[in-house]
């Protein structure tokens, strides 16, 4: 019994312990570290995540505000929301509120005002053409007048010259006569002479004396005459240029008038113009096609005011692109023309970071802008559109899509990455044209 006993514990300790058997745990551990060797040399696409969101390239393809222009009241809605319209479909109608606009027939009396402006400007024309016949009709009549003046003086001239010779022949009559007399009277006292041939001599002297006279109150007339000629020239030409002046000064006046009508015909112009545009105004129609959505308005008779939000159209033509955020410090590794993979929310997918290869489920995309100004959140926004060269990007994408970037960096051994993380260090700086070039080599 005792041996069997003995026998069945050895046949249990060999089948529990077995250290009567080789053991192959140390291959086992020497397989693992060598495929652990294997691994560190692996190569690793070093990459920079991001979040983000999908957006569109352009701006006129982002959803866009369509907003009124002038304030008004809803009279009609030709759309609700979720509708899709063509660029210039009408939107909704809107009334005047402004009682400045209220006349309909605003446009008609501002067309009339400017009739009756033009008129006027006419009339003012009329009466500077005017104005210019009376000048002209003045100069010539001052022309004449001085030439009559002139001929005048001219006669007067010829005349005092012969009343000036007239009165010197006189003067020398009376002298003669004055000598005449004189040796009467001698010859008269010596008795030589009569009496009756002293008076008939006196009486010379004196018919002499007054022919002088006469002679140079001819000339004194004649020369008044000769002075009063030339102060009418004067004066002639002095009324002749008030004249002038005055019909100028009108002329002037006029064209003044004209001026200031020409300023107003174009304010009424522009208002005629103003008012035109804003009856178009009216009518609020879409800028491009899309979808209809986020009507801030509803009802009718509400109230709009200038510049206020009425509705949001989001355009159905759009290139998508993603924008995403990146850190100050991985900035400099993120240049034009870089490989991306995305990952859109609402598309499953299985992601390997350092392979990228190896995921499904991811989107190729190229950075197309880098903004070298920081946003808001401290972080820098790039935009990636679409590879042309990968898979195109599902059509269901919709604007404001959730997006997980990854921006594909230099091929490293996994050794190396692993080393950087331990040590913190940022991943290795390299330009995209660099990688596309070695990899065409």
């Amino acid at each position: 019994m005792d041996t069997i006993h003995y026998n069945n514990n050895w046949t249990s300790n060999t089948h529990v312990y077995r250290y009567n058997r080789n053991s192959r745990i140390r291959y086992w551990f020497y397989g693992l570290i060598a495929v652990l060797i294997i691994v560190l040399f692996l190569p690793w696409t070093q990459n920079i995540r991001a979040k983000g969101q999908v957006t569109t390239l352009r701006q006129e393809q982002r959803p866009q505000q369509v907003n009124s222009i002038i304030p008004g009241k809803v009279i009609r809605w030709h759309v609700k929301e979720g509708d899709f319209v063509q660029a210039g479909d009408t939107l909704l109608q809107l009334a005047e509120i402004k009682d400045d606009y209220l006349d309909p027939s605003l446009l008609s009396r501002t067309k009339e005002q400017l009739s009756a402006k033009a008129l006027t400007i006419d009339y003012y024309k009329n009466k500077v053409d005017a104005g210019s016949t009376q000048i002209r009709a003045l100069g010539e009549g001052l022309t004449l007048k001085m030439e009559q003046l002139r001929n005048k003086l001219q006669q007067l001239e010829l005349k005092l010259q012969s009343d000036s010779m007239e009165a010197r022949a006189a003067a020398n009559e009376y002298s003669i006569a004055a000598l005449q007399l004189s040796r009467q009277k001698a010859m008269y006292d010596s008795g030589l002479v009569s009496l009756t041939q002293l008076e008939q001599r006196n009486l010379a002297w004196q018919n002499s004396l007054a022919k002088k006279i006469s002679a140079e109150n001819k000339l004194g007339a004649t020369r008044q005459e000769l002075g009063i000629t030339r102060l009418e020239m004067n004066a002639t030409e002095q009324e002749y240029s008030e004249k002038i002046a005055k019909a100028r000064g009108e002329q002037f006046q006029s064209l003044s008038q004209i001026a200031s009508g020409q300023g107003d015909i174009a304010k009424l112009e522009n208002q005629y113009s103003n008012y035109s545009i804003r009856n178009g105004m009216y009518v609020i129609t879409a800028p491009q096609s899309g979808q209809v959505t986020k009507a801030r308005k509803a009802g009718i008779g509400e109230i709009v005011k200038d510049g206020e939000m009425i509705v949001e159209i989001v355009p159905d033509r759009i290139q998508y692109a993603v924008e995403l955020f990146i850190r100050p410090v991985d900035l400099p590794l993120v240049s034009t023309g870089q490989k991306v993979r995305f990952l859109f929310d609402g598309f499953p997918a299985i992601v390997f970071s350092g392979w990228p290869n190896t995921s499904y489920g991811t989107f190729g995309g190229v950075v197309t802008a880098v903004e070298t100004s920081v946003s808001s959140n401290g972080l820098f926004r790039i935009l990636v559109t679409e590879d042309p060269a990968d898979k195109p990007w599902p059509p269901e994408l919709r604007m404001g899509t959730g997006a997980q970037g990854m921006a594909l960096l230099k091929d490293v051994p996994v050794w190396y990455e692993l080393w950087r993380n331990i040590n913190g260090f940022p991943p290795d700086y390299y330009h995209a044209e660099n990688k596309q070039e070695k990899s065409s080599k």
